[in-house]
């Protein structure tokens, strides 16, 4: 069966023959700013396997960025999306009630850890949609102009967030963006400043949201904090609970909403559905939650759930959109999330973060490049340095590592605010024969490049 295929190169080099063809036919076709480092074409794929058009087969632990929670190709999903395709595809839901949309808001009403008792979801098409709109309702219910985000933030590519994103190559001459975008620093407690005693860390963070607010927008102008709980593209790093605690306590002191912006972290992949559920357990609950990618094992839908009192201050006609929970979408979603509960996902994202945490350990004391290991769950990231003492960023060794892998059979991805962390996002439903043959491609990966 192709889900437990191992890794497999047949050809002499990947690309293969067909899979450079169909390459330089992207190139011809499609604009170079959407950009593609990997050399592989999808033929199919099932679980965390690709096979390419070549008939190499790869193990993908990007899984289409956090999107594959459940694998490619899962065939209960699949047949989810078939009879509801049958019945018909789409129906506005300004339009048509279909009752797929609403069982899939009761459902996550029912996850959801946001603060509150009675909640309520609607649905859009990204992340990107899912956290501007989370912001425009923190707005809608506070009268209040203005948002504070984080270094190393990711919130996607519309103007909004943009603007609230950090990175600002993913934002380059697309300006003015929106005002009333104000950043702290996120706590990325590997490079907190030199000389800081741990004790203090915390502290630190928290006086530089304190910052924004004597120098930039006072609380009282502020809407909403919007919090990654474990960082994405900024690095693979967790927000420490002493610190969400902290910023929960800022947020009831000043009326100020608490978003978690949950797109890559959610459904399973920190070892909990939601990552904000650990935020919950800690007596900090998130008043807003956006999530997306893996809700719909591949199919565009993202969700916004807040308590009932939050939802209805929005004014009608300000949300929703043409294909914000269309009718294919929500089904995949029902059966994804059945999947999650019945099998016990995010049970098993915790034994697999355990056995990828333990080999880059390891690793962190074998090799002088590794420099940090950090995650929660599933969500494991590797920081590579130039010296430990140092910590200079080794982007080079990762772009490479990133390459060598490849041509080997494993497919990962690189992410930090200096481009020198390597993600783990495969697909919780690889086999521990899959995962140790991956750890294995990594392993001789690294070693090999050490040595270029």
């Amino acid at each position: 069966m192709l889900k437990e295929q191992l890794p497999k190169i047949i050809t002499d080099k990947v690309p293969g023959p067909k899979a450079e063809e169909v390459i330089r036919r992207r190139e011809d076709a499609v604009p170079s700013a959407i950009k593609c480092v990997y050399p592989v074409v999808i033929k199919r794929a099932e679980g965390a396997v690709i096979e390419d058009v070549d008939e190499n087969y790869f193990l993908d632990w990007t899984g289409g960025v956090g999107v594959l929670n459940v694998g490619f190709s899962h065939p209960e999903v699949v047949e989810a999306v078939k009879e509801q395709s049958e019945k018909y595809f789409h129906g506005m839901f300004n339009i048509v009630t279909h009752e797929g949309y609403v069982k899939l808001a009761e459902k996550m009403n029912s996850i959801v850890p946001v603060k509150g008792n009675k909640k309520k979801t609607f649905f859009a098409n990204s992340g990107a949609e899912a956290d501007e709109n989370a912001v425009k309702i923190a707005k809608a219910f506070t009268n209040r102009p203005n948002i504070v985000v984080f270094s190393g933030a990711f919130h996607g590519r519309t103007v909004m967030t943009m603007a609230m994103t950090s990175k600002k190559s993913y934002a380059y001459g697309m300006g003015p963006f929106p005002d009333g975008v104000y950043r702290a620093e996120f706590p990325y407690l590997y490079r907190s400043p030199e000389g800081m005693p741990e004790s203090e860390t915390i502290n630190y963070y928290i006086e530089s949201i304190k910052k924004v607010f004597d120098q930039a927008s006072p609380p009282e102008y502020v809407a909403a904090i919007v919090v990654e709980p474990l960082q994405g593209e900024g690095g693979f790093i967790p927000a420490p609970i002493e610190w969400v605690k902290a910023v929960r306590t800022i947020c009831d002191k000043y009326g100020i909403l608490l978003v978690a912006d949950e797109v890559q972290c959610g459904f399973c992949r920190t070892g909990k559905m939601f990552a904000s559920e650990y935020w919950k357990e800690a007596g900090a609950a998130p008043d807003i939650i956006a999530t997306a990618k893996s809700i719909a094992a591949g199919m565009p839908l993202s969700a916004i759930t807040a308590r009932e009192e939050i939802m209805e201050a929005v004014r009608p006609g300000t949300i929703g959109g043409t294909f914000c929970g269309n009718a294919v979408a929500c089904a995949a979603a029902l059966k994804v999330i059945e999947i999650m509960e019945r099998d016990h996902l995010a049970d098993r994202s915790m034994e697999i973060g355990k056995k990828v945490m333990k080999r880059y350990m390891e690793w962190k004391e074998k090799y002088e490049i590794v420099g940090d290991v950090r995650g929660l769950g599933g969500m494991v990231g590797i920081e590579f340095v130039k010296n430990k003492e140092k910590k200079d960023p080794n982007p080079e060794i990762v772009s490479a590592v990133i390459q060598e892998a490849a041509q080997n059979g494993l497919m990962i991805e690189n992410s930090g605010v200096y481009g020198n962390v390597i993600r783990f996002l495969a697909p919780l439903v690889i086999t521990d024969k899959q995962l140790e043959a991956g750890l294995d491609i990594f392993e001789k990966a690294i070693s090999k490049c050490m040595q270029k």
